[in-house]
């Protein structure tokens, strides 16, 4: 840990109140709800498009994913591969059917589909992913900022948490799109930096890196068997697909930025540009993390110092030296991964660049947050307050609604974060999340836009039916050894697949076993 040199202290500054002026420059015209959730649909889409790639783009991919390459290899690249097909089916039917109903949140057709319970199901399973997202990236953040500043995880998380409130709240979601914009341009122009900071300093250059990524099999993108207990190529395309789906289709951070498009041509526009620029972008930070691994081995000494931290972290401050030192001996990459980056930015990038990366990484944290901040407070607003407390509020008061839960979904967030503090890994964490809270209302938006003729029965019996199988999937580690033969043999990936069509098809066969019947 280090004390960061006034200029690059300067340039974080500047850059965090930036934003903030950003937020106060949109609050002149944030003056009602239209404006605040839709921006009054006055966005250019290639903004949109580069708004939904910086939320893509958050500091799970910046600081995640160089550790998962650096740990393992670029078999997690395969999520990235998944998001053409994923982008495609959105783009020719979630977005004209987002569109065509003109309700800003993503929800509001399940109930006119099922009931209420099932937007209500839909509701909680959201907040509950857009908590951990918000979390997982508090997280990330302020491990970066640690290792650079020496403040703790939580006075970081709570410095930059306000920032992102004060400019969510002031300037709605025409704030959030136009600083990710930025924020989306910085944060790659940092990693194209750090690519050529690493190749610079590293004996043998590129050809160096691909010798050691070669000879450690670092560009591998996994086992091609059939084999699903496994991370292999093919359970990590299936997460990838469904989680996709579920972000294009089922995520209020991407729904309601339909919506600001000035035309149903503008918004899938913007997911076409958002997946065109994202997966080349994301194969730069398995790039990043392969270099890095490729660096630390040439210059064995440097590792200890990374090892301790992440052994100081598992046991605790109170434990000794000597507890510490014994387990750092038995740490793998794989166990701290995401602590190389932090470590080669406080020891190897000169004055002034470490504030430019730094704002880079606060950027991919900040565009995310935001993003969720807004989108949970939209759904608050129209799928909790109005639906079961009061329908008819003032422009004024839904106003105050909106900008207070901005404010506690913020907060939320940063309470997560703080309890994900000694995690392995930030990308596994908030895979098996997502995995977990997506996967059942994923199943059952997809029974509601496909089967027909299912109904509000058939759809609360598969819901049942997928909820008990997520949490046979997700708790079954828990199940005592000699029961081991009832445990889940798959990949914790394999979670939202399974969850998905789980519902899916059981709605389906449901709906067919009383269309005989009948």
């Amino acid at each position: 840990m280090k004390n960061l040199p006034l200029l690059d202290l300067a340039i974080i500054v500047m850059y965090l109140v930036a934003m903030v002026l950003v937020g106060i420059y949109f609050s002149r015209k944030n003056n009602s709800s239209d404006q605040f959730t839709k921006a009054s649909g006055l966005i250019p889409g290639w903004a949109i498009g580069l708004s939904i790639y910086a939320t893509f783009l958050s500091s799970n991919t910046f600081l995640g994913v160089p550790g998962k390459a650096f740990g393992a290899n670029w078999n997690a690249f395969v999520f990235s591969i998944s998001m053409p097909l994923a982008a495609w089916v959105a783009a020719k039917y979630f977005v004209p059917f987002y569109r065509s109903t003109g309700e800003v949140s993503a929800y509001t057709n399940l109930e006119k589909r099922f009931g209420a319970w099932a937007r209500t199901y839909a509701v909680v399973c959201f907040l509950l992913t857009q908590l951990a997202r918000m979390g997982s990236i508090f997280f990330g953040i302020s491990l970066t900022l640690q290792a650079l500043t020496g403040y703790s995880m939580e006075t970081i998380m709570l410095v930059t948490g306000i920032c992102i409130i004060i400019y969510t709240v002031m300037g709605g979601i025409e704030a959030v799109i136009w600083t990710e914009v930025v924020q989306g341009i910085l944060k790659t122009l940092g990693a194209v930096l750090i690519v050529y900071l690493i190749v610079v300093d590293m004996p043998g250059g590129v050809s160096k890196i691909i010798e050691i990524g070669q000879q450690d099999d670092k560009f591998s993108l996994g086992s091609l068997s059939l084999d699903f207990t496994q991370a292999t190529f093919w359970v990590v395309l299936l997460y990838g697909f469904f989680i996709n789906l579920n972000n294009f289709g089922m995520d209020q951070n991407y729904v309601q930025r339909y919506h600001t498009a000035s035309s149903e041509k503008e918004a899938a526009k913007s997911v076409w540009l958002c997946v065109w620029i994202y997966v080349p972008a994301s194969l730069m930070f398995f790039i990043i993390g392969t270099c890095l691994y490729a660096y630390y081995q040439v210059n064995p000494q440097l590792i200890e110092a990374i090892k301790l931290q992440a052994a100081t972290e598992r046991l605790g401050l109170n434990a000794s030296f000597l507890d510490i030192k014994n387990l750092a001996a038995t740490l793998q990459p794989a166990d701290y991964g995401d602590k190389v980056m932090p470590h080669f930015m406080v020891t190897m990038i000169p004055t002034g660049l470490i504030g430019l990366i730094v704002s880079a990484i606060l950027s991919a944290a900040m565009s995310t947050i935001s993003s969720g901040m807004n989108a949970s407070a939209t759904v608050f607003s129209e799928d909790i307050y109005k639906r079961y407390f009061k329908a008819n509020i003032s422009e004024k008061q839904n106003m105050r609604l909106l900008h207070i839960a901005t404010v506690i979904f913020g907060l939320l967030g940063m309470i997560c974060g703080i309890a994900m503090i000694g995690v392995k890994s930030i990308l596994d964490i908030w895979w098996q999340l997502s995995g977990i809270f997506a996967g059942g209302m994923l199943g059952l938006f997809l029974l509601g836009i496909i089967s027909k003729k299912s109904g509000n029965m058939e759809a609360f019996a598969a819901t049942i039916v997928g909820i008990l199988v997520i949490i046979w999937l997700s708790l079954s580690n828990l199940i005592p050894v000699d029961y081991a033969y009832l445990k889940n043999p798959l990949h914790a990936n394999m979670t939202i697949v399974v969850g998905t069509l789980t519902i899916y098809l059981t709605g389906a066969f449901i709906t067919r076993l009383k269309s005989k019947n009948i």
